[in-house]
């Protein structure tokens, strides 16, 4: 296979949407680290509050709680910013609303880049894709056309927004770009160690230890990338 090559950083400002809390912060996080220690903005956008993903929390309880651990994996990025749409978790549908949602976002943050998560069936290895990473992957690369258009989703307050060059494409099995972690290695765990809750709901195994989950991965990528630890992104040309 061929190295990844390094994802682009001539830009300022970008804005990240996915589908729950804890996307971001399996893989994604300590690349935002390094890009907020740069002193680029980075905005995020999550689709649901997370109220399904804890088996033994009903959603009511589930979904504040999640919301805190988002907010405090966030903010040991350097993330302040962050929304929330309120989709349902684990029934978000594709559609206008949707793409409605995430391009008001997009033309109010006005980002550069706009960084997602994994819209394909499967993740690298094969394993299956859940349906809301899906739904949501999709429409938001579909909402990046449409908050360019002034004719789609028009709002007499708000000017489109055709300024997004990239979209970034977090745990794609089609990467083909990378972020160096070995600066920023460790607040990517820290971030991802904010979701105790939900890592505690997942009653062990791998993806329940940050540390060893996020160093397997960024070791893995680094075999591609000059032996330094590594985020890796499928990189979408707008």
């Amino acid at each position: 296979m061929a190295d990844y090559l390094p994802l682009p950083e001539d830009w300022d400002r970008a804005l990240a949407v996915v589908a729950h809390p804890d996307d971001l912060e399996y893989g994604a996080a300590g690349a935002v680290a390094r890009w907020t220690r740069l002193g680029k903005s980075v905005a995020y956008l999550l689709v649901t509050r997370g109220e399904a993903g804890i088996d033994g929390l009903p959603p009511h309880e589930a979904g504040p709680l999640r919301v805190r651990e988002q907010l405090a994996g966030a903010a040991v990025v350097g993330v302040s910013a962050v929304e929330f749409l309120d989709h349902p978790d684990g029934t978000v549908e594709y559609g206008l609303p949707l793409r409605r949602d995430i391009a008001a976002a997009i033309r109010r943050h006005r980002p550069e880049l706009v960084i997602t998560g994994n819209h394909h069936p499967t993740f690298p290895g094969g394993a299956l894709n859940t349906a809301d990473h899906r739904v949501v992957g999709q429409a938001v690369v579909d909402a990046v056309r449409d908050a360019a258009n002034r004719w789609v989703f028009p709002d007499p307050d708000v000017e489109p927004w055709g300024g997004v060059r990239h979209v970034a494409v977090s745990a794609s099995p089609h990467a083909g770009h990378a972020v160096d972690l070995t600066d920023t290695f460790d607040l990517g765990v820290a971030s991802l160690r904010a979701h105790a809750a939900y890592l505690a709901g997942l009653g062990g195994g791998d993806m329940a230890d940050p540390e060893a989950f996020l160093r397997r991965e960024a070791e893995e990528a680094g075999k591609r990338f000059g032996g330094r630890p590594a985020a890796t992104f499928e990189l979408l040309v707008m």
